[in-house]
């Protein structure tokens, strides 16, 4: 098993989503001491957002692309063959504004690349990211968890399953910002559903 764990919570310590995760990798490392682990802290080394000129690098040929425009796309590279080289994928996901961090949007964003990560085809997009595990740490100060308000899994399920990994399992600690028993309960929702997930 090779683990990638990517944490998108802005804090660079003590996000409650990247405690969750760090759980998770616990776990699976119990399960799997033979596994190898890469941890990706989207605060400490932010991706650049996909803007005017990474697109024009990327649309640019490779053999016409400037040294800046070579070095942008490369940036982009580096995630994808490393998401390509995991089999394990644990995302630390906080919600900001009922959505995924920016961080984390800049990440997809450069992981989500035509003819690399998916191909369309005949009948549709094709994702080529196969036989992935993914498991989502989710925290969030009040209650979404199957309400209308809840965007981020259908958001997440959406863009991870166009990229071909389907096999998406979700773990909630939420009301963590609603009073100290509130975020016991929290949290121990979280290790109740990282038991299940495992299971």
């Amino acid at each position: 098993m090779n683990i990638l764990q990517i944490n998108a919570s802005a804090r660079r310590h003590g996000g409650n989503s990247t405690r969750v995760a760090d759980r998770i990798v616990a776990r699976l490392q119990q399960a799997h001491p033979d596994a190898t682990l890469t941890v990706r802290d989207l605060a400490a080394d932010p991706h650049p957002i996909l803007d005017e000129t990474a697109l024009a690098a990327l649309f640019t040929p490779a053999d016409k692309r400037t040294a800046e425009q070579a070095a942008r796309v490369a940036l982009d590279d580096a995630l994808i063959a490393e998401l390509q080289a995991h089999d394990t994928i644990v995302l630390g996901v906080p919600m900001y504004n009922f959505g995924v961090p920016v961080q984390l949007k800049s990440w997809i964003d450069a992981v989500a690349r035509a003819g690399v990560t998916f191909r369309y085809a005949e009948n549709g997009p094709v994702g080529l990211l196969q036989g992935k595990t993914v498991y989502v740490a989710l925290a969030r100060g009040g209650l979404y968890r199957d309400t209308d308000s809840d965007t981020q899994v259908p958001y997440l399920k959406s863009v991870l399953g166009f990229l071909g990994m389907s096999d998406v399992r979700f773990v909630y600690a939420e009301g963590l910002n609603m009073g100290p028993e509130a975020a016991s309960r929290g949290i121990a929702q979280a290790d109740a559903d990282i038991d299940a997930v495992l299971a």
